[in-house]
């Protein structure tokens, strides 16, 4: 392909305006050439980021006036499959925000309609897995120099939630993402799940009941827990320790600027994923349009990963009501080895 791709965007809020920009100011070989939002306002708004975009309110007349090439789904879970379904008639390559869709059942349905395509369609948008300090760590458990991965801990917090937040939302929209990246770290799909409840936080929002303490055991024997937090009032943080047989690594510490003021050490921390994750984004963003262009269409966790995600989170929203749940799959199809 030598002319710019073009990306229809659909969904013009927070996340779909942020690759709007992205795409427009940081990505190379690619363009917004559509945004599908029924918005009105907020679509106008968006457009104003990305010069010469149309805009639509549904993504079928996008398709139908042939104005994309790709389409980057960045609306809420719960409307993905009513924009994956015809994008994939279509034939369209997509990258879809997490998850695929909310549950397994209709994650299914969509892979199964993916399958009657040539090849896979649609990425993922699991960034962590971009993340170059998750790439080295991966590198490093693949390598065996610190001997075989034991246990993985890790932290998930953010400094407070809107009222919109639920309980089941500290799975399905916040430890979704472990759910994906710590099984890419370990090499090792996830076998059951456990939640844990600590002393409430006395400034977590009434309907919640959180920190949770989540436990997972991966099929290889490696057992994890995460931290899940969202009401920490600091900031942003996803941390993540690997214990090994000769050591342990660690990734996700605050970086840049130091401070040795007034009796005190300081590092200044994230406050949104939109700045932990940017680099992440951008690479993510990059090296989907680089894999379209040349006819790969996919370079990152495909719907497979994500039907597997789906049936992870369905275990973790289970398990809040106390046990171990056990995860259970069906053997990967040869269409997405």
């Amino acid at each position: 392909m030598t002319t710019d791709l073009r990306i229809g965007v659909v969904g013009a809020g927070l996340m779909g305006a942020d690759h709007i920009a992205r795409i427009t100011h940081r990505i190379s070989g690619a363009v917004v050439s559509a945004i599908v939002e029924p918005d009105a306002g907020r679509a106008a708004a968006a457009a104003e980021k990305a010069p010469g975009a149309a805009t639509f309110s549904r993504v079928e007349d996008a398709i139908e006036a042939e104005a994309l090439d790709a389409v980057l789904i960045a609306t809420p879970g719960q409307f993905h499959a009513p924009v994956l379904v015809p994008a994939l008639e279509a034939g369209l390559p997509i990258l879809c925000e997490k998850p695929l869709t909310p549950d397994s059942a209709t994650s299914r349905e969509i892979i199964e309609l993916e399958q009657k395509l040539d090849r896979p369609h649609i990425q993922i948008g699991f960034m962590r897995r971009f993340d170059p300090e998750y790439a080295a760590l991966r590198e490093l458990i693949e390598s065996g120099d610190a001997g075989n991965l034991v246990m993985v801990r890790g932290v998930h917090r953010n400094p407070s939630v809107p009222d919109s937040y639920t309980q089941k939302m500290l799975i399905t929209d916040s430890v979704v993402h472990e759910f994906d990246v710590i099984p890419w770290l370990a090499g090792s799909a996830v076998k059951s799940v456990e939640i844990k409840f600590p002393r409430r936080n006395a400034l977590t929002p009434e309907h919640l009941r959180e920190p949770i303490l989540v436990i997972m055991e991966l099929e290889n024997g490696v057992l994890v827990d995460v931290e899940m937090n969202v009401s920490v009032q600091f900031g942003y943080q996803v941390a993540t320790e690997a214990v090994f047989e000769k050591g342990i690594a660690r990734i996700g510490q605050p970086s840049g600027l130091q401070q040795w003021r007034d009796g005190r050490f300081v590092v200044n921390d994230h406050m949104s994923f939109t700045t932990r994750f940017a680099e992440a984004y951008d690479r993510q963003i990059q090296r989907w349009v680089n894999a379209v262009r040349d006819g790969r269409l996919v370079d990152g966790p495909n719907a497979w990963d994500g039907y597997l995600v789906a049936l992870a989170c369905e275990a973790g929203v289970s398990a809040l009501e106390g046990g171990i749940v056990p995860v259970e799959a069906a053997e990967r199809p040869a269409f997405y080895a």
